[in-house]
This record gives C-alpha cells, sequence and structure tokens, in this order.
C-alpha cells in the first residue's frame, strides 16, 4: 500500500512539473498585442438597448396602463394593480432587468477606454443610457445601490450599500454633462450597432440633454435642490443652448423602432393574442381622446385604410371605456379594447407598431419646456412650447396630422391655451396633453403623476392603499434576503419598504 501512494504521489508530482512547464507563459504566448480581450463596444449596445426597451414596454403595458388608467384587467381577484393592489413580487422584474442592462452599459463604456478600441461616442452613449436606467431604478424604488453597485466581479462586493436618492440625482447629472463633452468630438459609430439613430451621433447628444432636462424638472420641487436646478434648466435652454443641443422635432426623438426582424422584434408579439386583447381600454383614456375626436383614433379623417393608428377597437361604433378602480362584484362589461395582430388582419396593432419602443419623445421635451415656462424660468412663452407639443405628440403617430390642423384641433377639443388660467389649471392643460404623448414610455406617466398629481384621475370605490396613487414598488424579496444589512438601513432612512412610503423627490 505504501509503495501504491508513494507511486501516485510521484506520479503527481511530474504531472505538476509537466503543467507547470506547459503553462508558464502561456497567457502571453497566447495573446494577439494587436487585438483587444474585451467584447467591441460595439457589439455590446444594441442587445443592452434591446433588452432594455422591451423590459419596458413589458411592465407598461401590465403596470403602467394599469396604474394610470390606461387599461383595466378586469377581474374581481386580489391582486390587480388596477385596484392599487399588488404583490411584492411585481418588484423582481424591472430591478433585475435593468441592473442586468446597466452592467452591460458599464462594460461597453470600459471596452470603448481600451487604447485599442476608444471611442468617446459609445463613452457617452453608455453614461446617457446608465443614467436612464438608474432614474428609472431610484424613481420607481427610491433609494437604491449606485456608486458602489455592480461591483461584485471587480471587488467582491456583493452586498453594496444603498444611496440616497438626492445623492444618486446630483451625480446623473454629472454623469449627463460628462456624456455631452464627450459627444462633442462626434466620433463616428458603427451604424448597425445602433437600432436607435442608426450611428447618429448628434442625436444620441440630443437624447442627453433632453434627458438631462426630464431629471431636473422631476426634482424642481425640492427647495433644497431647486435654486441650482432651476438655474442649470435655464442654461441648458436659454443661457447656453450651443452647447446644450436638444431635441427640436420628432426626427430627434428616441424610439427603438421594432423592424420584427431578429432581435428588433416586439415583446409583444410574445403574448397571446387572447392575452392582449384581454384588457379593456380605460374610461379616462378613451374618454378623451372621443370628446377631443383626436387623430389617434379619428377614423374618417386620419385614419389609414379606414383603422385608427392605436389599432383601438370600438364598442358597437363608439368608444367607450371601463372605469377603473371599480367595486369588486359589478359585473362590468368589457367594451373597448387594443387590438391584437394576427398574421390575417389587415388592420393596425401594437402588438406589431414600430414606435412602441418608445425612450424618451419630442412631444415630452415640448411640456417639460411648457411646464418650465409656466413657471416663469424661460423666456420664450408656455403657450409655445404647448401648443408645439400638443402637434408633435399626434404628428409622431399620424403624419398626415399638420401643424395648419393644430389649432382647430385644440379649439375644437377646448383644449386652448388660455393664458389667463390659473397655473393649477395650465398644468392639468399641460399634463393631460403629456399623458398622451407619454403613452408606451416605460413608467413617466405615473412618475409624472406622483410628482404633481396631474392629470387627475377619478377615483373608483373599489381602490386599495386607501385610494392613494401608489408611491414605488417595494424592494424585491431576494434583496432583501441577500443584503439584508443594506436593506434594513434603507429603510431605516426612506421609510417602510411599502407601496405607499413617498421617495425622496415626492415628499413635501
Amino acid at each position: 500500500m505504501k509503495k501504491i501512494i508513494y507511486a501516485i504521489g510521484v506520479t503527481a508530482l511530474a504531472m505538476t512539473t509537466m503543467l507547470t512547464s506547459c503553462t508558464k507563459d502561456f497567457e502571453k504566448l497566447n495573446t494577439d498585442p494587436n487585438a483587444s480581450q474585451n467584447t467591441l463596444p460595439a457589439q455590446l449596445l444594441a442587445p443592452a438597448l434591446v433588452n432594455s426597451v422591451s423590459a419596458n414596454l413589458t411592465r407598461n403595458r401590465n403596470f403602467n396602463n394599469e396604474l394610470m388608467q390606461v387599461t383595466v384587467d378586469m377581474s374581481d381577484a386580489e391582486g390587480k394593480v388596477f385596484r392599487y393592489d399588488y404583490r411584492s413580487t411585481w418588484s423582481d422584474y424591472t430591478y433585475t432587468q435593468w441592473y442586468l442592462q446597466i452592467n452591460d452599459f458599464k462594460a461597453m463604456y470600459k471596452t470603448a477606454t481600451d487604447p485599442l478600441t476608444a471611442n468617446k461616442s459609445y463613452q457617452g452613449i453608455s453614461l446617457i443610457c446608465q443614467s436612464w436606467l438608474y432614474s428609472l431604478l431610484t424613481d420607481t424604488y427610491g433609494d437604491i445601490p449606485y456608486f458602489h453597485a455592480m461591483e461584485g466581479k471587480d471587488s467582491t462586493n456583493f452586498r453594496p450599500a444603498f444611496d440616497r436618492q438626492k445623492d444618486i440625482y446630483l451625480d446623473l447629472f454629472k454623469q449627463l454633462d460628462s456624456a455631452n463633452t464627450l459627444l462633442k468630438a462626434n466620433e463616428a459609430i458603427a451604424t448597425g450597432s445602433d437600432p436607435v439613430y442608426n450611428g447618429d451621433v448628434s442625436k444620441w447628444r440630443k437624447f442627453g440633454n433632453s434627458l438631462y432636462l426630464r431629471l431636473l424638472l422631476r426634482i424642481s420641487g425640492k427647495s433644497e435642490v431647486s435654486d441650482q436646478v432651476i438655474a442649470k434648466i435655464k442654461d441648458i435652454v436659454d443661457v447656453n443652448a450651443a452647447n446644450y443641443p436638444i431635441m427640436t422635432s420628432n426626427a430627434d426623438a428616441a424610439i427603438l423602432r421594432w423592424t420584427g426582424v431578429g432581435p428588433l422584434t416586439s415583446p409583444l408579439l410574445n403574448i397571446r393574442e387572447q392575452d392582449f386583447r384581454t384588457p379593456a381600454i380605460c374610461s379616462f383614456f378613451i374618454d378623451h381622446l372621443a370628446a377631443w375626436n383626436d387623430p389617434r383614433i379619428d377614423i374618417p379623417t386620419y385614419g389609414s385604410g379606414g383603422y385608427n393608428r392605436w389599432g383601438i377597437i370600438p364598442y358597437r361604433g363608439m368608444f367607450k371605456g371601463v372605469e377603473s378602480g371599480y367595486t369588486q362584484g359589478q359585473g362590468v362589461v368589457k367594451l373597448t379594447y387594443f387590438n391584437s395582430w394576427t398574421a390575417t388582419s389587415t388592420g393596425p396593432s401594437l402588438m406589431n407598431e414600430p414606435l412602441t419602443g418608445m425612450i424618451l419623445n419630442y412631444s415630452e421635451v415640448c411640456f417639460i419646456l411648457a411646464e418650465a415656462a409656466v413657471k416663469g424660468w424661460l423666456k420664450t412663452p408656455a403657450s409655445t412650447y404647448y401648443r408645439s407639443g400638443v402637434y408633435n405628440g399626434i404628428n409622431q403617430w399620424v403624419p398626415k396630422f399638420t401643424e395648419d390642423s393644430v389649432n382647430n384641433y385644440l379649439a375644437a377639443s377646448d383644449m386652448s391655451w388660455i393664458e389667463g388660467e390659473s397655473l393649477d389649471k395650465k398644468m392639468e392643460r399641460i399634463h393631460i396633453q403629456k399623458y398622451y404623448g407619454m403613452f408606451l414610455t416605460d413608467f413617466q406617466q405615473w412618475f409624472e403623476y406622483r410628482r404633481t398629481g396631474h392629470p387627475v384621475l377619478p377615483k373608483g370605490q373599489g381602490l386599495k392603499n386607501g385610494g392613494v396613487m401608489p408611491a414605488r414598488m417595494t424592494y424585491p424579496v431576494f434583496v432583501q434576503s441577500t443584503n439584508t444589512a443594506n436593506y434594513r438601513d434603507a429603510v431605516a432612512k426612506q421609510g417602510p419598504d411599502q407601496i405607499s412610503t413617498q421617495v425622496w423627490w415626492q415628499k413635501p
């Protein structure tokens, strides 16, 4: 037995020596000195964008639209979002998806700084996309891991601390300023790597600065930062506009247009057709459009081939919706709904509509500027921005709708700007139109309602949570169990991990 053990030991020693000899300088000998060992930034951009927008569109449909009275997933069961009643499991999907894509955008930035693959444009685009997703995370959950998030690979920090929302926002502004500077160089990027702007770096710069305005406005109501925020809005729009180009037309809109080919296929096509048709359209959403004879559903005047652009199926020739938050047991009947798509259908459907990949459009920018102007921060009258927002919001979907048509539309719908109205009425006028302009844009309708209280939504008798719009999603259960100490610290600072706890920018 001793001889056997000795023999095994000698053999093992010999093999170890041989392996050491064979692998000596292995990495050096097998490394191409002329090639980067990282994935190219052009390979990372498109997948991260597609995955981000897919996650946003999925939750826009079944979460945002239910809260914001676009649709009603009719049921008397518990846990229905339209009744402000949803389980903590709703939290996991967006939290996980957004952090996964941030990780890819971070990897893209790192690769874009590699001397062999350096590109300032990819660096700037990465910072914009990280800021976009981090803003969605903090606006949805409140305090989140930010400064030390995603460090597990390099530092083994698997349990990052949660950072305060105020600190996150102030750093996002720094990132967007850096992105604006980087994109000034206008270094070329691969057209095929960019499903949003097809390689047009100047439009990425406009998007980044427009996103900057969105985020500045979101925290402008906080007295502790309002002076510097308002000053920055003025700087971007009026004082230093040449250095901060922003969107100026629908052609600048940040939209990932689905082509239906390969990865550029809308996630809505993964939904069964009968399931897509299940939610009723809410009366709040459809009643205004019908009363205004809005071109986005006006069949005889603006429709293509006899169908409205949003694929809305009327009820007995009329657009009638279901009231949100109705009491359980009422026996409500579904009326109007969004059409589903089949290979044989001839009408439009959001399931295969290229424009559903909304990130930030020009109409939203116009309404951001309208609000800033109505509060006295900008030189241009609020009415000018308001009119432009209405026009571009409709024209985005109905190209036949011209600027010559907008005055008639506003007058007929009783939505013309009235200078003598109170600030609150002007805010309602701006935000009811902004609500439709942000249709399909992730959670933006929900965020803006939480910030402003506009547009005013009717309250059904069956609402939970005391009839108060949920202020956030709770943290995912896995975060509570895997990062317990930091989770408890975040809750102690921010407030109970409940849907009624307001995030920093929402608190008085």
